[in-house]
């Protein structure tokens, strides 16, 4: 058994980590509430957005953009990763980087090509340490992402699959569903097709001003922007969610070491005093 001086030590060290995790636990439930609150803001924008882009894949324009034509075989593909910058929650960059994952050792088992664009500090260092070929990427969006920030790094992807580099584009990111629940799915963003954004049957048309090709090609790069900057502030929700219950999971664990530390040191002293008091009726039975 180690010595009172020894679990005493102990004791504080766990104290002055469960200080830590709870510190870190109130931090990750201010940031959460303010990245819920952003996360419900973009979702009406996204929705109506996605609405008009189905709507325009039904349409029969006298312009057909590229983000709209289907390729009659895929060669290669191209991932979008959205994971986090920091660590400590939990398992949410491993059940996307796993899920991630499978579909490429499926891609690859199909003979197609793979480009990957990660999207955060976890997802960036993943995709180098197993050599996956980046074709850009994006770190340090901090706690309050801009669109500005996104735009550079979707449009290399976009511009491999116009160049005809990659002839699909797919999305990797966590859904959030609540607090304790956190969702991680592939999406397919290239190409659109109106079965895939959930339009209804039919035909439809539009008037455009000033013309079709200006008016379609800024129309589908917002859409696209847009669910990209949505698909990262989904994942900063379920981050701060993950981790704010990551932290309380190892203060209570700490908790419960710091009681289990206490009894043993308490049996530990019990053991000294019994060996005291011992030492002492022998000695005095020995004078005696």
């Amino acid at each position: 058994m180690a010595g009172s001086k020894e679990i005493r030590t102990k004791i504080k060290s766990v104290e002055n980590t469960r200080k830590i995790t709870r510190a870190m636990e109130m931090v990750a439930a201010a940031k959460m509430r303010k990245a819920q609150d952003r996360m419900r803001a973009a979702r009406p924008y996204a929705e109506k957005i996605r609405n008009v882009a189905a709507h325009l894949s039904r349409a029969n324009p006298e312009y057909k953009h590229p983000f709209l034509v289907k390729r009659e075989t895929v060669k290669n593909v191209g991932l979008i990763v959205v994971t986090s910058d920091k660590g400590l929650c939990g398992g949410l960059n491993t059940n996307v980087l796993r899920l991630a994952v499978n579909e490429m050792k499926t891609w690859e088992g199909e003979g197609k090509g793979l480009l990957v664009c990660p999207i955060g500090n976890k997802g960036f260092g993943f995709m180098n340490r197993i050599g996956a070929k980046v074709q850009s990427h994006l770190t340090g969006l901090g706690d309050t992402p801009h669109i500005e920030k996104l735009i550079g790094t979707v449009k290399a992807m976009l511009d491999a699959y116009v160049a005809g580099e990659i002839d699909a584009i797919y999305l990797s990111y966590n859904h959030f569903i609540n607090t304790m629940k956190q969702e991680p799915r592939i999406e397919q963003l290239l190409p659109l097709s109106g079965e895939q954004m959930g339009t209804s049957e039919g035909n439809w048309d539009y008037i455009y001003e000033p013309d079709a090709k200006k008016v379609i090609d800024e129309l589908l790069l917002r859409y696209i922007e847009s669910l990209v900057y949505q698909a990262v502030v989904e994942n900063m929700a379920s981050e701060q969610s993950s981790r704010m219950v990551a932290m309380k999971a190892a203060s209570d664990n700490a908790k419960n070491v710091i009681n289990e530390l206490k009894l043993v040191y308490n049996k530990a002293r019990q053991a000294a005093i019994t060996k005291e008091i011992s030492e002492i009726v022998g000695g005095a039975a020995a004078i005696g």
